[in-house]
């Protein structure tokens, strides 16, 4: 039997950790392990319940949510870290991921896409509000691209790699690029890992960042 998702909530609404509570519990793969109403306790509790995702407001007091973020990420490079905000700012959502945020929902998603955006962020993979998807790209492109050091990068990456990163920028999940693509999934997850390898970035995120500010997430694979 696999081990259920363990997940941590962090966010200062005492009654918005509740009613995420109780609508996790009823999601037999999903364990709410802790609960913490501040980052510093959020990062204490990380290190010693060690969840798998961990679910955390941007906007709290005291220690930022950004601030917290980089904090959880110290130590655990790799764990899956997903803003659960109010904000639909995209300077907050820009310095979210180039934080290492695996991904950034809004509050207003409904209880299928959270629960499925947790089981996606578990397994290694971007989630993101379809609301801020297209403010990511607008963010990234008004910053500029970057060319030159585009070109010497992406030449890490086989013509393989180059076609699923578009696709990664455009927010597909590993599934739907191998449906795609006719590939088998656990291909494209091995192509994945060496995208982010060659690239040295720790998330689909931030390969998805990386395309959209070097020019590559509108060609066409």
């Amino acid at each position: 039997m696999t081990s259920p998702i363990r997940v941590l909530l962090v966010d200062d609404h005492t009654l918005f950790r509740s009613g995420v509570r109780a609508l996790l519990a009823r999601q037999a793969e999903i364990d709410v392990v802790g609960e913490a109403e501040n980052g510093p306790e959020g990062v204490k509790l990380a290190a010693s319940l060690n969840p798998d995702v961990v679910l955390l407001d941007l906007n709290m007091p005291g220690l930022s949510g950004v601030e917290t973020l980089q904090l959880l990420l110290q130590d655990a490079p790799q764990r899956a870290v997903v803003m659960l905000t109010v904000s639909e700012d995209a300077d907050d959502l820009a310095r979210a991921l180039r934080a290492g945020a695996r991904g950034y929902l809004l509050k207003n998603i409904n209880a299928d896409f959270l629960v499925n955006a947790i089981r996606r962020a578990a397994d290694g993979e971007s989630v993101m509000s379809e609301a801020m998807t297209a403010k990511l790209m607008a963010q990234f492109r008004q910053g500029g691209a970057s060319p030159a050091p585009a070109v010497s990068e992406a030449d890490k990456l086989t013509p393989r790699e180059r076609e699923i990163l578009v696709f990664i920028a455009r927010g597909d999940s590993n599934k739907e690029i191998a449906r795609t693509l006719d590939l088998a999934e656990s291909t494209v997850k091995i192509h994945v890992q060496n995208i982010l390898k060659k690239l040295n970035l720790s998330s689909r995120v931030q390969a998805a960042v990386f395309a959209v500010e070097h020019g590559l997430a509108d060609s066409r694979p």
